[in-house]
Protein backbone atom coordinates (compact mmCIF):
# COMPACT_ATOMS: atom_id res chain seq x y z
CA UNK A 1 0.00 0.00 0.00
CA UNK A 2 1.13 3.62 -0.84
CA UNK A 3 0.07 6.69 0.54
CA UNK A 4 -1.59 10.09 -0.72
CA UNK A 5 0.89 12.54 -0.60
CA UNK A 6 -2.23 15.44 -0.35
CA UNK A 7 -4.87 13.37 1.51
CA UNK A 8 -2.81 10.68 3.82
CA UNK A 9 -5.11 7.88 2.44
CA UNK A 10 -3.67 4.38 2.43
CA UNK A 11 -3.87 3.21 -1.58
CA UNK A 12 -3.72 0.04 -3.57
CA UNK A 13 -0.14 1.12 -5.99
CA UNK A 14 -1.90 -1.45 -8.21
CA UNK A 15 -5.03 0.68 -9.33
CA UNK A 16 -4.37 4.01 -7.56
CA UNK A 17 -3.94 7.09 -9.83
CA UNK A 18 -0.55 8.07 -10.70
CA UNK A 19 1.63 11.10 -11.48
CA UNK A 20 5.33 11.31 -12.48
CA UNK A 21 7.33 14.55 -10.57
CA UNK A 22 11.31 14.68 -10.42
CA UNK A 23 11.83 10.87 -11.40
CA UNK A 24 9.41 10.18 -8.27
CA UNK A 25 6.60 8.07 -8.98
CA UNK A 26 3.14 9.68 -6.64
CA UNK A 27 0.10 7.63 -5.98
CA UNK A 28 -3.36 9.04 -5.70
CA UNK A 29 -6.86 8.05 -4.07
CA UNK A 30 -8.50 10.55 -6.74
CA UNK A 31 -8.67 12.66 -9.52
CA UNK A 32 -8.89 15.19 -7.17
CA UNK A 33 -6.20 14.68 -5.06
CA UNK A 34 -3.97 14.11 -8.30
CA UNK A 35 -5.23 17.60 -9.49
CA UNK A 36 -3.91 19.35 -6.34
CA UNK A 37 -0.81 17.90 -6.01
CA UNK A 38 0.28 18.94 -9.54
CA UNK A 39 -1.61 22.65 -9.08
CA UNK A 40 0.69 23.06 -5.54
CA UNK A 41 3.72 21.52 -6.76
CA UNK A 42 3.73 24.46 -9.42
CA UNK A 43 2.40 27.12 -7.13
CA UNK A 44 4.38 26.14 -4.26
CA UNK A 45 1.65 27.19 -2.06
CA UNK A 46 -0.69 24.70 -0.56
CA UNK A 47 -3.61 25.17 -0.03
CA UNK A 48 -4.73 26.33 3.61
CA UNK A 49 -7.94 28.11 3.83
CA UNK A 50 -11.58 27.43 3.43
CA UNK A 51 -15.23 28.62 4.17
CA UNK A 52 -16.15 25.45 5.57
CA UNK A 53 -14.29 22.37 7.40
CA UNK A 54 -15.85 19.51 8.21
CA UNK A 55 -13.92 17.40 10.94
CA UNK A 56 -14.87 13.38 11.49
CA UNK A 57 -15.59 10.74 8.72
CA UNK A 58 -18.76 9.13 10.28
CA UNK A 59 -22.09 8.37 8.10
CA UNK A 60 -22.93 12.34 9.36
CA UNK A 61 -19.53 13.99 8.15
CA UNK A 62 -19.25 12.24 5.36
CA UNK A 63 -22.77 12.93 3.82
CA UNK A 64 -21.91 16.55 5.33
CA UNK A 65 -18.76 16.57 2.84
CA UNK A 66 -20.57 15.08 0.06
CA UNK A 67 -23.56 17.96 0.44
CA UNK A 68 -21.01 20.49 0.14
CA UNK A 69 -19.70 19.31 -3.11
CA UNK A 70 -22.94 19.29 -4.46
CA UNK A 71 -23.87 22.60 -3.14
CA UNK A 72 -20.69 23.69 -4.89
CA UNK A 73 -18.97 24.93 -1.54
CA UNK A 74 -15.42 25.32 -0.27
CA UNK A 75 -15.17 22.60 1.86
CA UNK A 76 -12.24 20.35 3.74
CA UNK A 77 -13.20 17.42 5.34
CA UNK A 78 -10.23 16.24 8.02
CA UNK A 79 -10.76 13.10 9.75
CA UNK A 80 -8.70 10.49 11.23
CA UNK A 81 -10.22 7.09 9.54
CA UNK A 82 -13.38 6.96 7.39
CA UNK A 83 -16.51 5.12 8.59
CA UNK A 84 -16.40 6.03 12.48
CA UNK A 85 -18.29 3.24 14.56
CA UNK A 86 -20.15 2.09 11.27
CA UNK A 87 -17.34 -0.10 10.02
CA UNK A 88 -18.45 -2.10 13.18
CA UNK A 89 -22.10 -2.34 11.92
CA UNK A 90 -22.07 -5.92 10.40
CA UNK A 91 -25.98 -5.47 9.97
CA UNK A 92 -27.69 -2.26 9.17
CA UNK A 93 -31.30 -2.83 8.26
CA UNK A 94 -34.02 -0.56 6.22
CA UNK A 95 -31.18 1.93 5.57
CA UNK A 96 -32.93 3.51 2.79
CA UNK A 97 -32.25 1.87 -0.83
CA UNK A 98 -30.89 -1.50 1.01
CA UNK A 99 -33.00 -4.05 3.17
CA UNK A 100 -29.52 -5.11 4.41
CA UNK A 101 -25.83 -4.01 3.65
CA UNK A 102 -22.59 -3.93 6.50
CA UNK A 103 -21.48 -1.30 7.58
CA UNK A 104 -18.37 -1.96 5.73
CA UNK A 105 -20.00 -2.02 2.35
CA UNK A 106 -22.09 1.63 3.50
CA UNK A 107 -19.10 3.21 4.12
CA UNK A 108 -17.46 2.11 0.82
CA UNK A 109 -19.92 3.31 -0.86
CA UNK A 110 -20.04 6.96 1.19
CA UNK A 111 -15.97 6.44 0.56
CA UNK A 112 -16.89 6.25 -3.36
CA UNK A 113 -18.96 9.19 -3.52
CA UNK A 114 -16.43 11.63 -1.71
CA UNK A 115 -13.31 11.15 -3.43
CA UNK A 116 -14.95 10.36 -7.23
CA UNK A 117 -18.23 11.46 -7.58
CA UNK A 118 -18.52 14.36 -5.59
CA UNK A 119 -15.03 15.46 -4.52
CA UNK A 120 -14.05 17.82 -1.81
CA UNK A 121 -10.43 18.05 -0.54
CA UNK A 122 -9.79 15.48 2.50
CA UNK A 123 -6.74 14.85 4.85
CA UNK A 124 -6.45 12.03 6.74
CA UNK A 125 -5.83 13.51 10.38
CA UNK A 126 -6.88 14.07 13.81
CA UNK A 127 -7.71 17.47 14.84
CA UNK A 128 -6.30 18.61 18.39
CA UNK A 129 -7.47 22.02 18.69
CA UNK A 130 -9.79 24.40 17.93
CA UNK A 131 -9.62 28.67 18.24
CA UNK A 132 -11.70 31.22 17.20
CA UNK A 133 -9.55 34.07 15.66
CA UNK A 134 -11.55 37.21 14.93
CA UNK A 135 -14.65 36.10 12.62
CA UNK A 136 -12.70 32.41 11.52
CA UNK A 137 -11.60 29.58 13.12
CA UNK A 138 -7.64 28.45 13.33
CA UNK A 139 -7.94 23.68 13.23
CA UNK A 140 -4.94 22.48 14.15
CA UNK A 141 -4.14 19.13 12.91
CA UNK A 142 -2.27 16.38 15.09
CA UNK A 143 0.93 17.16 12.77
CA UNK A 144 0.87 20.54 13.70
CA UNK A 145 -0.55 21.79 10.06
CA UNK A 146 -2.87 24.89 10.45
CA UNK A 147 -6.01 25.74 8.74
CA UNK A 148 -8.56 28.13 8.45
CA UNK A 149 -12.42 28.31 8.31
CA UNK A 150 -15.32 30.43 8.07
CA UNK A 151 -17.58 27.49 9.48
CA UNK A 152 -17.45 24.32 11.43
CA UNK A 153 -19.19 21.16 10.85
CA UNK A 154 -18.07 18.86 13.79
CA UNK A 155 -19.08 15.12 13.49
CA UNK A 156 -16.90 13.40 15.34
CA UNK A 157 -19.18 11.11 16.86
CA UNK A 158 -18.70 8.75 19.70
CA UNK A 159 -15.96 6.40 20.83
CA UNK A 160 -16.39 2.98 22.67
CA UNK A 161 -16.13 2.81 26.47
CA UNK A 162 -13.43 1.00 27.87
CA UNK A 163 -13.38 -1.26 31.45
CA UNK A 164 -10.40 0.11 32.23
CA UNK A 165 -9.32 -3.08 34.21
CA UNK A 166 -5.71 -4.91 34.44
CA UNK A 167 -5.24 -6.31 31.60
CA UNK A 168 -7.37 -4.39 28.90
CA UNK A 169 -4.71 -2.41 27.24
CA UNK A 170 -1.91 -5.02 27.29
CA UNK A 171 -4.21 -7.40 25.42
CA UNK A 172 -5.87 -5.25 23.23
CA UNK A 173 -5.58 -6.61 19.18
CA UNK A 174 -4.31 -10.06 21.21
CA UNK A 175 -7.97 -11.34 22.43
CA UNK A 176 -9.08 -7.86 23.58
CA UNK A 177 -11.28 -6.13 20.84
CA UNK A 178 -13.95 -3.53 20.71
CA UNK A 179 -17.47 -3.88 19.26
CA UNK A 180 -17.37 -6.73 15.97
CA UNK A 181 -14.21 -7.65 14.55
CA UNK A 182 -14.60 -7.77 10.80
CA UNK A 183 -12.38 -11.35 10.56
CA UNK A 184 -13.98 -13.39 13.17
CA UNK A 185 -11.29 -16.39 12.45
CA UNK A 186 -9.32 -15.24 15.65
CA UNK A 187 -12.06 -17.22 17.51
CA UNK A 188 -12.39 -19.83 15.08
CA UNK A 189 -13.19 -23.12 17.27
CA UNK A 190 -12.02 -21.52 20.18
CA UNK A 191 -14.39 -20.02 23.55
CA UNK A 192 -15.48 -16.20 23.25
CA UNK A 193 -16.49 -13.71 25.75
CA UNK A 194 -18.82 -10.48 25.11
CA UNK A 195 -19.18 -8.14 27.68
CA UNK A 196 -22.60 -5.83 27.81
CA UNK A 197 -25.75 -6.06 27.90
CA UNK A 198 -27.70 -4.03 25.39
CA UNK A 199 -27.78 -4.16 21.55
CA UNK A 200 -24.77 -4.16 20.45
CA UNK A 201 -22.96 -6.93 22.65
CA UNK A 202 -26.29 -8.94 21.40
CA UNK A 203 -25.53 -8.25 17.46
CA UNK A 204 -22.05 -9.94 18.56
CA UNK A 205 -23.50 -13.02 20.39
CA UNK A 206 -25.31 -13.57 17.12
CA UNK A 207 -22.25 -13.18 14.72
CA UNK A 208 -19.96 -15.46 16.96
CA UNK A 209 -22.84 -18.15 17.82
CA UNK A 210 -21.81 -20.19 14.80
CA UNK A 211 -18.19 -19.50 14.61
CA UNK A 212 -16.67 -19.67 18.44
CA UNK A 213 -17.21 -23.05 20.16
CA UNK A 214 -18.29 -21.51 23.23
CA UNK A 215 -19.80 -18.11 23.96
CA UNK A 216 -20.27 -16.21 27.60
CA UNK A 217 -21.76 -13.28 28.01
CA UNK A 218 -20.74 -11.20 30.62
CA UNK A 219 -22.87 -8.26 32.12
CA UNK A 220 -22.95 -6.36 35.14
CA UNK A 221 -26.52 -6.29 35.11
CA UNK A 222 -29.74 -7.51 33.72
CA UNK A 223 -29.70 -8.01 30.00
CA UNK A 224 -30.66 -4.58 28.54
CA UNK A 225 -31.29 -5.58 24.92
CA UNK A 226 -34.80 -6.05 22.87
CA UNK A 227 -36.61 -8.43 24.93
CA UNK A 228 -36.95 -10.15 21.28
CA UNK A 229 -33.12 -10.33 20.53
CA UNK A 230 -32.78 -12.25 24.00
CA UNK A 231 -35.22 -14.42 23.69
CA UNK A 232 -33.81 -15.17 20.53
CA UNK A 233 -30.46 -15.54 21.86
CA UNK A 234 -31.35 -17.81 24.70
CA UNK A 235 -31.73 -20.85 22.28
CA UNK A 236 -28.27 -20.68 21.48
CA UNK A 237 -27.26 -24.24 22.55
CA UNK A 238 -23.03 -22.79 23.15
CA UNK A 239 -23.82 -19.38 24.93
CA UNK A 240 -23.81 -19.40 28.82
CA UNK A 241 -25.07 -15.94 30.16
CA UNK A 242 -23.69 -13.73 33.38
CA UNK A 243 -25.72 -11.36 34.87
CA UNK A 244 -24.80 -9.15 37.38
CA UNK A 245 -20.78 -9.90 37.18
CA UNK A 246 -18.06 -7.67 37.08
CA UNK A 247 -15.32 -8.55 34.75
CA UNK A 248 -12.21 -7.89 36.87
CA UNK A 249 -9.25 -9.08 34.92
CA UNK A 250 -7.48 -10.27 31.37
CA UNK A 251 -5.09 -12.71 31.93
CA UNK A 252 -2.53 -14.06 30.12
CA UNK A 253 0.88 -14.60 28.65
CA UNK A 254 1.66 -13.28 25.16
CA UNK A 255 -2.48 -13.07 24.11
CA UNK A 256 -5.14 -13.49 26.04
CA UNK A 257 -5.81 -16.90 28.00
CA UNK A 258 -8.86 -16.02 30.59
CA UNK A 259 -10.94 -13.19 31.99
CA UNK A 260 -11.18 -12.98 35.76
CA UNK A 261 -15.33 -12.09 36.98
CA UNK A 262 -16.77 -11.33 40.25
CA UNK A 263 -20.73 -11.84 41.13
CA UNK A 264 -22.24 -8.32 42.06
CA UNK A 265 -22.46 -8.12 45.88
CA UNK A 266 -21.22 -11.64 46.46
CA UNK A 267 -16.99 -13.35 47.04
CA UNK A 268 -18.23 -15.57 44.30
CA UNK A 269 -15.41 -15.00 41.44
CA UNK A 270 -14.11 -17.17 38.49
CA UNK A 271 -12.00 -17.13 35.60
CA UNK A 272 -13.24 -18.38 32.22
CA UNK A 273 -10.73 -19.29 29.62
CA UNK A 274 -11.25 -17.98 26.32
CA UNK A 275 -9.26 -16.92 23.26
CA UNK A 276 -10.85 -13.62 22.70
CA UNK A 277 -12.93 -11.16 24.37
CA UNK A 278 -15.46 -8.33 23.20
CA UNK A 279 -16.19 -5.14 24.47
CA UNK A 280 -19.70 -4.14 24.27
CA UNK A 281 -20.22 -1.44 27.02
CA UNK A 282 -21.42 2.06 25.23
CA UNK A 283 -20.18 4.90 23.96
CA UNK A 284 -18.88 8.16 25.01
CA UNK A 285 -19.48 11.91 23.23
CA UNK A 286 -16.13 12.77 21.17
CA UNK A 287 -17.01 16.54 22.25
CA UNK A 288 -13.44 17.90 23.48
CA UNK A 289 -12.58 19.92 20.73
CA UNK A 290 -15.66 22.12 21.19
CA UNK A 291 -16.13 21.96 24.91
CA UNK A 292 -14.79 25.53 25.71
CA UNK A 293 -16.63 27.29 22.77
CA UNK A 294 -19.97 25.62 21.99
CA UNK A 295 -22.35 24.18 24.87
CA UNK A 296 -22.83 20.60 25.98
CA UNK A 297 -25.33 18.69 27.80
CA UNK A 298 -24.85 16.42 31.17
CA UNK A 299 -23.77 13.32 28.45
CA UNK A 300 -21.06 15.99 27.11
CA UNK A 301 -22.97 15.74 23.58
CA UNK A 302 -23.04 19.07 21.55
CA UNK A 303 -26.68 21.06 21.95
CA UNK A 304 -27.97 21.89 18.75
CA UNK A 305 -30.61 24.27 17.24
CA UNK A 306 -32.99 22.66 14.51
CA UNK A 307 -30.52 23.89 11.50
CA UNK A 308 -27.75 21.76 13.35
CA UNK A 309 -26.51 25.17 14.93
CA UNK A 310 -25.02 25.26 18.21
CA UNK A 311 -24.14 28.16 20.88
CA UNK A 312 -21.11 29.11 19.01
CA UNK A 313 -22.18 31.25 15.88
CA UNK A 314 -20.53 29.86 12.50
CA UNK A 315 -20.07 25.85 14.65
CA UNK A 316 -22.61 23.44 13.38
CA UNK A 317 -22.54 20.11 14.53
CA UNK A 318 -24.00 16.38 13.68
CA UNK A 319 -24.34 12.67 14.05
CA UNK A 320 -23.97 10.56 17.46
CA UNK A 321 -21.91 13.98 18.91
CA UNK A 322 -25.11 15.76 19.49
CA UNK A 323 -28.07 16.40 21.11
CA UNK A 324 -30.36 14.81 18.34
CA UNK A 325 -32.78 12.06 18.99
CA UNK A 326 -31.96 8.34 17.91
CA UNK A 327 -28.47 7.13 17.36
CA UNK A 328 -28.60 6.06 14.21
CA UNK A 329 -26.51 5.54 11.13
CA UNK A 330 -29.55 7.06 9.22
CA UNK A 331 -30.15 9.87 10.99
CA UNK A 332 -26.77 10.83 11.30
CA UNK A 333 -26.78 11.13 7.90
CA UNK A 334 -29.43 13.14 7.53
CA UNK A 335 -28.33 15.41 9.92
CA UNK A 336 -25.20 15.78 8.35
CA UNK A 337 -27.01 17.20 5.06
CA UNK A 338 -28.90 19.63 7.18
CA UNK A 339 -25.54 20.73 8.95
CA UNK A 340 -23.92 21.51 5.66
CA UNK A 341 -27.11 23.76 3.91
CA UNK A 342 -27.53 25.36 7.55
CA UNK A 343 -23.75 26.40 6.93
CA UNK A 344 -24.09 27.29 3.32
CA UNK A 345 -26.59 29.68 4.47
CA UNK A 346 -24.68 30.55 7.13
CA UNK A 347 -21.93 32.21 4.76
CA UNK A 348 -24.29 33.53 2.31
CA UNK A 349 -25.51 35.70 5.20
CA UNK A 350 -22.10 37.00 6.35
CA UNK A 351 -21.26 37.47 2.68
CA UNK A 352 -24.80 39.60 2.37
CA UNK A 353 -23.53 42.05 5.58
Amino acid sequence: MKKDPICNMEVDEKGALTSECDGETYYFCSEGCRDRFLKERVCKFPRTSYDLIIIGGGPSGLTAAVYAATLKMDAFLITKDLGGQAVDSTKIENYMGYDFITGTELIEKFQDQLIHSHYIDHLMDSVEKIEPVKEEFAVTTSDLRKYSSKTLIIATGMTRRRLKVPGEEEFQRRGVFYGNIQDLSFVQGEDAAVIGGGNSALQIVENLHTVAKNIHLISDSVLKADPIVIERLKKFKNLRIYEEYKTEEFRGDKSLSYIAVRKLASEESREIPVKGVFIAIGLQTNSSLVSNLADLNDRGEIVIKPDCSTSHPGIFAAGDVTNAFGKRIIIASGEGAKAAMAARQFILNMRNK
